[in-house]
């Protein structure tokens, strides 16, 4: 008890995790253990034999956003930068001195034996060379979500893996999230009864927020390797939309279902334990946002998902929203036989609704539409079977959970990715977890411009 009582003591003093309702299986030591680990890992000294050298392999708004919080940790330098534009390479200098190394040609980055570890944080269409060529010359690989451009991309990238052991992250950081852990264990505890349905939301409303970004002074020819941006593809004139604004282009990007489906189904998959859904069905409009781009910005999904040892059938439901008149919001929705999981940006709370034994009589029924005598001979029969209890719906007091002041999931992500790094354990979102995420909002997009249900096989990732 002195120790279980030291070990909340200390957590409560870093901030601890606010959950109301104390009482269930869902708050346990274990938990606290898990957060106290977390804590005691972050602020560990770190020997010089440990140190990990970063690469990073584009340097646009998401490879700005992992080296702030990669090079936050201690035992993380930051090794080299490869962009195919001058100004972020000039930037790069900047933030991390004018002696780092810089590069245009992301092999070259790689040749280099003083580096570890390489973050990909390119358009969509180099994720899958890049890893693969990493890796095989010997790199650990941190890659942005979508972890493939195509989905006959990711076996490859699963397997070369495999050959070579190196640890591979995929960065959709909620994986690591104790808020989504906790989500899984009051799932996994029962505490909706059984999961029928999800749905999950991303909207927007802003010129940024769907991907028209501030444009360079000087993009051309001269400052854009545009040449090695389109490599393998057929040749075509420098377009600064194409390159800038890549996430709006089919050939570059993945849309609103790369960039954001994936991210919803790998919370919900962390939460359910699933390897994915059978069938996928999508629809969607290009309705405001009409600067050119081939993706649509409103876009919806349906997927399917099977009875499995892991948990029963249900339905998810995807939608993206870039002109959202309610504002920016993101929900996931977990809906069960008696009650729902409402996640939300910084926690969630837990709803429920219970059936009475009685299945009820009167009210919006056919009961009124009969003659009286028999409505009354109704009512009798049905009150002598049902007692009063028993035909009152049961309540059950909703439950909270935020995270500890500060907690940021991206930092839990990263320290994950460098612990396999240094010490070879499998990752929480390896190669395989990231297919599984991606292949589904891929063929999202596939059921989209080709108009036709997608049918899928998660277990060996493969279309059917």
């Amino acid at each position: 008890m002195p120790v279980q009582s030291n070990r909340r003591k200390f957590l409560q003093q870093l901030g601890g995790s606010a959950l109301l309702l104390s009482a269930g299986p869902f708050v346990s030591l274990a938990n606290e253990e898990v957060m106290e680990e977390r804590i005691i890992q972050y602020q560990k000294r770190i020997s010089p034999n440990d140190t990990i050298r970063l690469g990073c392999i584009g340097l646009g708004i998401m490879g700005h956003s992992n080296l702030e919080t990669a090079l936050k940790i201690p035992g993380i330098q930051m090794a080299g930068a490869c962009d195919l534009y001058n100004g972020r390479l000039e930037r790069a200098k900047e933030l991390w001195g004018k002696d780092l190394y810089t590069t245009r040609d992301y092999r070259e980055l790689l040749e280099r034996k003083d580096i570890d570890a390489v973050v990909i944080a390119t358009s969509d269409h180099w994720h899958a060379r890049i890893a693969k060529d990493a890796m095989l010359k010997g790199k650990a690989v941190y890659c942005e979500k979508p972890m493939v451009h195509k989905i006959s991309e990711g076996l490859p990238v699963v397997q070369v893996q495999k050959q070579t052991g190196k640890t591979m992250q995929v960065g959709s950081q909620r994986v690591s999230s104790i808020i989504y852990a906790k989500a899984r264990e009051l799932y996994r505890a029962g505490e909706i009864g059984q999961l029928n349905c999800i749905e999950a939301s991303f909207d927007r409303q802003s010129a940024i927020g769907a991907w028209e970004y501030t444009m360079p002074t000087d993009g051309s020819t001269d400052s854009v390797d545009w040449d090695r941006y389109i490599a393998g593809m057929p040749q075509s004139p420098y377009d600064a939309k194409k390159f800038f604004w890549w996430r709006n282009y089919k050939d570059f990007g993945t849309g609103v279902a790369g960039d954001l489906f994936v991210h919803l189904l790998s919370g919900i998959h962390v939460i359910t334990s699933s390897y994915g859904p059978v069938k996928i069905f999508s629809t969607g409009q290009l309705c405001y946002w009409k600067d050119g781009r081939d993706v649509p910005d409103v876009m919806t999904a349906i997927m399917d998902y099977p009875e499995t040892r892991q948990h029963p059938a249900f339905q998810v439901m995807l939608r993206v929203n870039f002109i959202s008149g309610g504002g920016d919001k993101g929900v996931t929705r977990l809906i069960g036989s008696e009650g729902v999981i409402d996640m939300g940006w910084n926690g969630f709370t837990v709803t429920h609704s219970l059936m009475p034994k009685a299945p009820g009589i009167g009210g919006w029924d056919a009961l009124s539409t009969y003659p009286k005598a028999m409505q009354d001979q109704l009512l009798n029969q049905y009150n002598q079977r049902w007692s009063k209890e028993d035909q009152k719906a049961p309540s059950k007091e909703p439950v909270k959970y935020s995270p500890p002041e500060g907690y940021n999931e991206h930092t839990d992500h990263w320290l994950n990715f460098f612990e396999g790094v240094r010490s070879g354990k499998p990752v929480v979102e390896g190669p395989e977890f990231g297919f599984r995420a991606a292949a589904p909002c891929l063929a999202a997009n596939d059921s989209y411009f080709q108009k036709k249900v997608i049918h899928w096989d998660p277990e060996k990732m493969k279309l059917v």
